[in-house]
């Protein structure tokens, strides 16, 4: 049995939401503030410890949509109570739970509404909600709230208007009821919300029977002062789960004879110890001599032992060192593993009777903290191992745990299974967040070989487009090597507009995809990123030497090897017809009816290739720089392990850089040497530098950097 989708509505940026788990790992990723702590929260909410509901929603709690609606109810006339109820007001979560002919289904009987054999799933609901009665309750109090105001500002040349919201938030939450149900499902996954029973009726129904959740959250005691003992205090909470529990019986009763004797001698070395203040206090004691008589006796309590007399310490070089020398990132992920350990024994004994609740699910919140990559992936691949072993009670009898993990890491996501994944963005304009599977990508994938790839890549070498706003596909090296210098150049030699952000402010991720950016268009479609600008090369070649480049000559019917611009405008196109393009179909956007990209001028991906560098059309960024940096080519000395030494032999016009471009050797040494050649040049009379003077961006990397930019 486990828990198949969650669904929420209404709780802060989670409006509309849901998101499928998996059977053990779901591993949830997003930028900050896409809602991953609220899906924490209203799950603690709703469940917490041994499924009891809390109780502490705020008004602010409402997605902000609701809120509007709540206002627009509280300022219009009183509603009919079937309008009212098509949009009532409430925080919800929807748990959809299947299970197999294998499960035992004694606790959850009483919750199927549908006795079909072929349907294996039953719905749970939480609902704090605004029946129709309290909101006419709220009504009320707000129209006598709103009349005060009125009649108190009636003389008053500047009224104020009456603050709706703010009544809201002060009194609206006071008015929400709970309720907890059974929601008729049908066998293909369907809510009948209309038809559900509530669980208050259902006799000695206990939830924590059917469900148990428990979380570790990011904001985790972790701390390396000298004084500080995290880890020794996460023993006792351990021993004392462990003791509850009846396991390691016989080593508990030694444990207590110990003690007891440890007492009888610990109070008679504190007689001694404390002698001198024992007699001063005798001194001064009540109505007569002797009246105030203290001891200073050991009374061990074998619970609170270990809480304040053990100590975590660690071996370094044969020698033990205090807890606190560890690094925050030792100490973190070390703390995070007493934290299971505990939760796992929680889940074990958090039950009145005896057996294990039917699911079981962990919510572990950025374990990353403080941690290096390395530590990283260590975490995310020895998590599955650890959380596989589930939940067992002393009985011997085991349950699966499920688990969800929220980080921000691309490196445990680099570590994790593709499947896995859930990815949540925030829709843009709006006030909400949406949860997707990369599972779901695959079906949009026909090419077996390119979701191979694209698997494989993302996951390995660029798993921080996750947590992108923008995205830049370059093709190579070069490229890759002297793309950073050229946006930091590019941010002070066209300053920004005020609504600009510099791009190196900006959260954009450089992808290398070589020539198929096509393999990623679908991706990056499923992300949604806000804009994705492509640089690749002109590639132009003959007809009949498809893999043989050459220099463009207009009017020798050439065409375009380059597969990212035959995905874009078509594999017949023809070099000329290429550069015709240029002027209208730079901009393109994904069309779902055709299932590929189309070109619009509102589009949300730029495709940049080399343009004309005066009279000469280059095919590469290498013929392109070089034409139009030719000062800077002839002037600095580039190394033979960069170009060919005779690089410079013949180059009197720009036409020429194609010639020289097919001496470069190596296209990162040359990138390197760039670099290196360049000079910090100042720009202005207030100072500004450019760090990489003495040459010039080419164009469409600069017309496509300031698009990208805005």
């Amino acid at each position: 049995m486990k828990i198949e989708k969650i669904i929420v509505k209404n709780f802060r940026l989670l409006k509309a939401f849901s998101i499928d788990l998996e059977d053990s790992l779901s591993l949830v990723i997003g930028k900050n503030n896409v809602g991953k702590t609220s899906l924490l929260l209203i799950l603690d909410q709703f469940l917490g410890a041994k499924g009891e509901y809390k109780r502490s929603f705020r008004f602010n709690d409402l997605n902000l949509d609701a809120q509007e609606q709540l206002k627009e109810l509280m300022n219009n006339a009183l509603v009919d109570e079937d309008i009212y109820n098509s949009q009532a007001i409430s925080i919800s979560l929807r748990l959809i739970i299947s299970y197999t002919d294998k499960d035992v289904l004694a606790n959850v009987s009483p919750l199927l509404m549908d006795l079909d054999v072929d349907n294996h799933y039953l719905a749970l609901g939480f609902d704090h909600y605004l029946s129709y009665d309290g909101y006419k309750e709220l009504h009320q109090e707000c129209a006598m709230q709103k009349a005060k105001h009125d009649a108190k500002y009636a003389e008053s040349d500047e009224k104020p208007i009456f603050d709706v919201i703010g009544f809201l938030d002060e009194n609206a939450i006071g008015h929400f009821q709970l309720l907890r149900k059974t929601i008729k499902i049908d066998k293909d996954g369907n809510l009948d919300e209309a038809d559900y029973i509530d669980i208050k009726t259902i006799p000695n129904f206990k939830m924590e029977n059917v469900i148990l959740f428990q979380s570790i959250g990011a904001r985790r005691a972790v701390d390396n002062a000298d004084v500080d003992k995290t880890l020794s205090s996460k023993t006792s909470d351990l021993y004392k789960a462990i003791e509850e529990n009846e396991e390691q019986l016989e080593a508990k009763e030694n444990f207590l004879e110990q003690l007891k004797e440890t007492d009888v001698k610990l109070s008679s070395i504190y007689a001694d110890i404390f002698a001198d203040i024992i007699n001063k206090i005798r001194l001064f004691g009540g109505i007569s001599k002797d009246d105030t008589i203290i001891k200073v006796i050991s009374s061990l309590q074998h619970r609170e032992l270990l809480k304040g007399n053990t100590t975590v310490k660690y071996e370094h070089d044969s020698k033990d060192l205090p807890e606190s020398f560890n690094g925050l990132g030792y100490m973190n992920l070390i703390s995070i593993i007493f934290d299971i350990e505990l939760m796992r024994k929680k889940f074990a004994k958090m039950k009145e009777q005896n057996g294990l609740a039917d699911i079981n699910l962990l919510f572990i919140e950025e374990p990353e903290a403080h941690t290096h990559p390395q530590m990283q992936y260590i975490f995310i691949k020895n998590i599955k191992a650890l959380l596989n072993e589930g939940v067992k009670d002393e009985f011997g009898n085991t349950k699966p745990l499920q688990y969800i993990v929220t980080t921000h890491s691309s490196h445990i996501v680099a570590d994790s299974n593709y499947d896995d994944i859930k990815y949540i963005h925030r829709l843009i304009g709006k006030n909400e967040v949406k949860a997707k599977s990369l599972r779901d990508l695959s079906k949009q994938y026909v090419n077996n070989d390119h979701l191979r790839f694209l698997k494989q890549y993302i996951t390995i070498n660029r798993s921080e487009l996750f947590f992108a706003d923008k995205a830049i596909l370059i093709e190579g090296d070069t490229e890759r090597i002297l793309l950073p210098a050229i946006i930091k150049k590019l941010d002070v030699t066209e300053v920004p507009a005020k609504s600009e952000l510099p791009l190196l402010s900006q959260n954009v991720s450089i992808i290398e995809v070589g020539a198929h950016a096509e393999i990623f268009v679908k991706l990056l479609y499923f992300l949604e990123l806000t804009k994705v600008l492509v640089l690749t090369d002109f590639d132009c070649c003959s007809p009949d030497g498809y893999h043989e480049k050459q220099k463009y000559e207009r009017g020798k019917n050439q065409v375009t090897s380059n597969t990212a611009l035959r995905y874009f405008y078509g594999n017949d196109v023809k070099s000329d017809d290429l550069n015709a393009k240029l002027a209208t179909d730079k901009h393109f956007i994904w069309d779902e009816t055709q299932i590929k990209m189309t070109a619009n001028e509102h589009g949300n991906y730029m495709v940049c290739y080399q343009t004309s560098e005066g009279d000469y059309q280059p095919r590469s960024f290498e013929d392109d720089f070089i034409a139009l940096n030719k000062q800077f080519i002839l002037e600095k000395e580039f190394s033979e392990r960069a170009i060919a030494h005779t690089y410079k032999e013949g180059f009197v016009e720009p036409a020429n850089a194609y010639e020289v471009a097919d001496k470069v050797k190596s296209k990162a040494m040359f990138a390197f040497e760039i670099l290196l050649n360049s000079e910090e040049k100042t720009l202005d009379e207030k100072g500004s530098k450019d760090p990489f003077g003495g040459w010039e961006i080419p164009a469409y990397i600069k017309e496509g950097l300031l698009w990208l930019r805005k």
